[in-house]
């Protein structure tokens, strides 16, 4: 199955449009950089917003677990690790693609401040990124809220196959952004939740990411408003800019009045902040810089 099929229809880019990207672009000597889920659809994730292919687009559109139902009881748990269980072979086999591999590159240009992310999905660490804040943490690690020790994503679906020898599935849904799946309600009542391996049972894992409902940490915030204000151009590569996670820096730039260039398939929350805009795929127009 092509991993392009996430991907919404986008035209092509007007040489005139590139010629300006380009212009804005080579001005900035001090460039941070914001990606979001348009990224990964090239490497096969779908993302919730992207028109006629996002998840939010499809019939029963799903809506995510939020911190509060996780927390609330161990039977919402207990169905968000058996569909994640059966989502992580996809979801955590994704490959990198050749937008994460180029932004790993561009760190050896001095230009190239910093490289903020909305996704949780670790493909830019995976490509080779080290100046690198995950805004909403990275689904790759797991933690015990109890004694706050971290797991290793992977290692973790080894438990839970160990967990769980002769739980199967036959009905399996759409990957999901979020790496949820949709399974059959009766399967999850026989799943068997992970534990932390020193404080058992009473403990919570949880992934290691901002849920919905929740808040991304104050000192990640400051932290990321630090790197807007040290900047003088802002380029978001394939976000919507829907939460406010991500547009509050858009806005932060527009205030400082340093140049914001976005690509996207499509309208985005901070259109009327952009010095240019393109709307193409991001691949494309990273191949033409």
């Amino acid at each position: 199955m092509s991993l392009n099929r996430f991907v919404p229809p986008a035209g092509a880019i007007s040489a005139a449009a590139l010629k300006e990207f380009k212009a804005v672009l080579a001005d900035v000597d001090s460039l941070l950089v914001m990606t979001g889920a348009g990224i990964s659809t090239e490497s096969g994730i779908p993302d919730y917003r992207s028109k006629g292919v996002g998840l939010y687009a499809r019939p029963n559109g799903h809506r995510p677990m939020t911190i509060q139902e996780f927390l609330a009881s161990g039977q919402n748990r207990q169905r968000y690790w058996a569909r994640n269980f059966v989502a992580w072979p996809k979801f955590g086999s994704a490959p990198c693609n050749e937008t994460h591999y180029k932004l790993a590159e561009w760190e050896g240009d001095p230009r190239f401040q910093w490289l903020i992310t909305q996704n949780v999905d670790g493909l830019h660490t995976l490509a080779g990124s080290q100046r690198i804040t995950e805004l909403h943490g990275c689904s790759r690690a797991v933690k015990c809220l109890q004694c706050h020790e971290i797991y290793d994503r992977a290692d973790l679906q080894t438990q839970l196959n160990k967990l769980n020898p002769n739980w199967a599935l036959t009905e399996i849904g759409e990957l999901r952004p979020d790496g949820d799946v949709d399974i059959p309600a009766h399967a999850v009542d026989a799943f068997k939740v992970p534990e932390c391996v020193h404080c058992g049972p009473s403990a919570i894992l949880k992934p290691d990411v901002v849920f919905f409902g929740d808040n991304v940490p104050r000192k990640v915030v400051d932290n990321c408003y630090k790197m807007v204000d040290d900047a003088s151009g802002l380029l978001v590569l394939g976000s919507s800019l829907t939460v406010m996670s991500g547009y509050r820096f858009v806005y932060q730039a527009h205030l400082r009045g340093i140049p914001v260039l976005i690509v996207n398939i499509g309208p985005t929350r901070g259109d009327h902040f952009a010095t240019v805009k393109l709307d193409a795929r991001v691949s494309d127009v990273m191949n033409a810089l």
